[in-house]
């Protein structure tokens, strides 16, 4: 017999089973305001975290900062010899961004706590901070790319510390074309029951 749950959110449920993150070069001006940029990062830092270590950050890149990146983009671009395509994709990322939040990763010392649940953790501070902005009406999405496993551009741009890493950056704005829907995983061939 099952029982039912004492508290239930259908609304939520129906939420997370149709979110859907936006491309970033669809997003615009405007943007949240700091108060509402405060609250994200707050509904964000309620994620799993073993040992309320904390081991991630984050960076709110504005406008001004944004740009500098994609400059820096270019100039690493260039010293790794990297393709034109991927220099530009990239320098795109952050040209034509009005606000992004870098989720650092960033692990501290712990007997208890090994690194990989730190980071697992960074990792999940991302999907509750582009959930939370989704949900809030805004169009949001999670994105990499290699700059963002260049040491040379986390340190100088970002100022992250030797240890530190980028989980991701969550670009938000206004969504300005809905995206349509992608093929989902077929859960049930990667699902393995056993009783």
């Amino acid at each position: 017999m099952t029982i039912a749950p004492a508290i239930h959110h259908p609304e939520t449920l129906e939420f997370l089973r149709t979110r859907r993150s936006r491309p970033a070069k669809t997003l615009t001006a405007p943007v949240p305001g700091r108060a509402e940029i405060a609250d994200l990062l707050e509904i964000a830092a309620r994620t799993p975290d073993h040992g309320k270590l904390e081991p991630w950050r984050f960076i709110v890149l504005q406008k001004q900062t944004l740009t500098m990146l994609a400059d820096l983009v270019l100039a690493r671009g260039s010293a790794l010899d990297l393709a034109k395509d991927q220099i530009t994709k990239s320098h795109a990322q952050y040209a034509n961004a009005d606000l992004a939040i870098a989720v650092v990763c960033a692990p501290k010392a712990s007997t208890k706590v090994p690194n990989i649940e730190q980071t697992y953790s960074a990792g999940a501070v991302c999907l509750s901070l582009l959930n939370a902005t989704l949900a809030s009406g805004w169009g949001a999405n999670w994105l990499s790319g290699w700059a963002s496993h260049d040491r040379t551009f986390v340190e100088t741009g970002l100022g992250l510390s030797p240890h530190e890493s980028i989980a991701g950056f969550i670009h938000i704005g206004t969504e300005t074309n809905p995206p349509p829907e992608r093929p989902r995983p077929n859960v049930p061939a990667l699902t393995d029951w056993r009783d």
